[in-house]
């Protein structure tokens, strides 16, 4: 059985179902925090089990049975990231799991200016002395995060932002299908994969362009300082730990810490990764 923890989210439970297509849906569990918003996953066949990374005993009648695990990353704002995974390790090794497949980044690095990189550098770190195979997956950065980050530019005709850097915006989509053939093809690979990115790599301003192309009206992209952007986000009530993450977001960029370009994740998917554009058409077509 595979088991995938955070099935209630957009990644997991997006596995999940996808899973259930691939293998018998019988084969497939989930590890939730509130079973009644799986309900759909277990009219699917799937088997549902309540589990938080806070309730250690959860966790290991959650993961029971299961061959593999699917563990995707605890938020940076819920709670104590660290001792949460520690939790769902421990629990897996209790419960015979034999195998971790993790949702890293293509960024982790205990050095990133972006600290939920470290957070998950420090988490390869407990993969690695845990002695159980695993598989850490280096995401790309989500897309949906650069639609974020856009704010409301398409309303404006403004993109308003601190300098920023290239970034190898990857889609969820994409994503998901790399993380189920990596579950339905064990051993493919051990320990950190290569980046799992789009083909390319874009700044603001290329967003800002694209979206100017798309919907044939001009959005400029307006770069303003650090210190403005953060006075901005404090002013609308962005708790604190949301400001220093978005902040080090951009710090990181102009670093090129996401700049990185793989087609690893083209040959996981058998297709070419969808690119920024794309997720932009999709955005504007809702």
């Amino acid at each position: 059985m595979i088991v995938v923890t955070g099935a209630n989210g957009k990644l997991g439970r997006a596995i999940a179902e996808r899973l259930s297509e691939r293998i018998p849906a019988s084969e497939v569990g989930v590890s939730v925090r509130d079973v009644e918003n799986a309900a759909a996953l277990r009219a699917r066949g799937i088997r549902v089990r309540q589990g938080t990374f806070t309730d250690p005993a959860s966790l290991r009648d959650s993961f029971e049975g299961a061959s593999q695990l699917f563990l995707v990353s605890s938020g940076t704002t819920a709670g104590d990231t660290l001792i949460q995974h520690r939790n769902a390790i421990d629990a897996a090794l209790a419960a015979g799991v034999r195998r971790i497949v993790y949702t890293s980044h293509m960024g982790a690095s205990d050095t990133s200016h972006f600290p939920p990189m470290r957070n998950h550098a420090a988490t390869e770190t407990m993969l690695r002395e845990s002695g159980l195979p695993f598989t850490s997956l280096r995401n790309g950065f989500y897309a949906s995060a650069g639609i974020m980050f856009m704010g409301n530019a398409l309303e404006t005709g403004k993109l308003i932002a601190p300098e920023d850097g290239p970034v190898s915006w990857t889609a969820h989509a994409d994503l998901v299908e790399a993380a189920v053939a990596v579950l339905t093809e064990e051993g493919r690979f051990e320990g950190p994969t290569p980046p799992l990115t789009s083909s390319s790599a874009v700044d603001m301003t290329e967003i800002a362009a694209i979206a100017s192309e798309l919907t044939g009206r001009a959005i400029d992209r307006v770069i303003v300082s650090d210190e403005d952007y953060r006075a901005s986000m404090v002013a609308r009530g962005t708790p604190e730990v949301v400001v220093n993450i978005a902040m080090g977001m951009f710090l990181a960029s102009r670093a090129r810490e996401f700049a990185a370009v793989d087609p690893t994740l083209e040959k996981l998917i058998g297709r070419r990764p969808l690119s920024m554009r794309d997720v932009l058409v999709a955005q504007l077509s809702k």
